[in-house]
């Protein structure tokens, strides 16, 4: 999340190069529909940075039977905003009005399970959960960080199913290690601290990576070329969400069988404002590649409502006649846009 600034249009060309994968750009193409690729109906994760972060975590309390692990960098606890924009602004992203009750929110995700609009606690302790933050983050502060951390042990089984890290001298974004033959533009990668124009950090540090790892501990390398597609996201209109998404399918998973990660980019983060740097340079589709993982990348865009382009951590996409908008459960608008994207994927051809 940062400071509200206007975004810039650019598109993706259909298929683009990630890691050792051949380029095979098609500016003036056509985005088809998302596949259905027979992708595993278990183990997937879904993992996210800034408001993606926050989103990564409302689809992991909603549904935890549909995942083995979430992850999430540069955000706060699940539902700190409790639908309400001033919170998001100064009790998420600043401290102005002090720390969020963890109690509190515990409450509220009881009510939402005694309702079933989340999943039941014993499901929920069973994920495996990272949690990054960087110390010099001036965006979402680093005590939200640790208070998400916090949250998160309160949940799960065990303290062993939980890896958090705090990362020095870093600011607000997500940390990557570019491989030696990457062509990255420097106005598209930051240092460690600002981010340049898009959050993606060039720090040395491969969180993609190690979280993944972390999520999929046992996982065996089977490693294979890939592509990423870009799909038209209106068979799943729902407010806030862009025309294009984009899916990054390893050789090895085509014939189906892979996990899937939902991978959600942070406000200013989209396509449309970044360009492919996110996607192309996030570290996840590498790991994925190596390891026979199919990565969703869904795009949030700008609006009057919602000039950053982010994902709804505070309720913007939920009818305004809401007392209490519903976005941080199952009945949240692009919450289920989202899980309607996996559960195609899951689903046979």
């Amino acid at each position: 999340m940062t400071r509200p600034a206007a975004s810039t249009s650019c598109f993706l060309g259909a298929l683009l190069l990630l890691g050792s994968t051949v380029v095979h750009a098609e500016a003036d193409a056509v985005p088809g529909d998302l596949p259905a690729l027979s992708a595993a109906s278990d183990h997937a994760s879904v993992v996210g940075v800034s408001s993606g972060g926050y989103m990564a975590a409302q689809l992991a309390v909603a549904w935890p039977e549909r995942f083995s692990g979430v992850g999430v960098l540069a955000a706060g606890p699940w539902s700190c905003a409790q639908g309400a924009l001033s919170l998001a602004l100064n009790q998420c992203m600043s401290t102005r009005r002090g720390l969020p009750s963890l109690d509190e929110l515990d409450r509220r995700r009881e009510r939402y399970e005694s309702l079933e609009q989340v999943g039941e606690r014993d499901a929920l302790s069973q994920l495996r959960a990272y949690v990054w933050h960087g110390d010099e983050d001036d965006t979402v502060s680093p005590e939200l960080g640790s208070l998400l951390a916090e949250q998160w042990q309160r949940w799960l089984a065990s303290s062993e199913q939980l890896r958090f890290v705090r990362s020095e001298n870093t600011g607000h974004g997500w940390p990557i290690k570019l491989p030696k033959q990457a062509n990255a533009s420097p106005q598209a990668l930051g240092d460690c601290r600002q981010g340049g124009g898009s959050h993606v950090l060039a720090c040395d540090e491969n969180v993609a990576g190690d979280m993944l790892s972390w999520i999929y501990p046992e996982r065996e390398a089977n490693a294979s070329e890939g592509e990423v597609m870009a799909f038209d996201q209106s068979e799943f209109a729902v407010k806030g969400l862009a025309d294009v998404g984009y899916l990054f399918i390893p050789g090895a998973c085509e014939a189906g069988g892979c996990p899937v990660t939902i991978a959600l980019h942070g406000c200013q983060m989209s396509v449309d404002a970044i360009g492919d740097t996110f996607v192309r340079h996030s570290g996840l589709n590498r790991w994925a590649a190596d390891h026979g993982q199919v990565v969703l990348y869904p795009q949030a865009e700008s609006s009057m409502a919602n000039p950053q382009g982010c994902w709804d951590w505070w309720g913007f996409a939920e009818s305004t006649w809401q007392l209490n908008p519903l976005h941080d459960t199952r009945d949240g608008t692009q919450a289920r846009a989202l899980m309607a994207m996996l559960e195609h994927l899951q689903s046979t051809p």
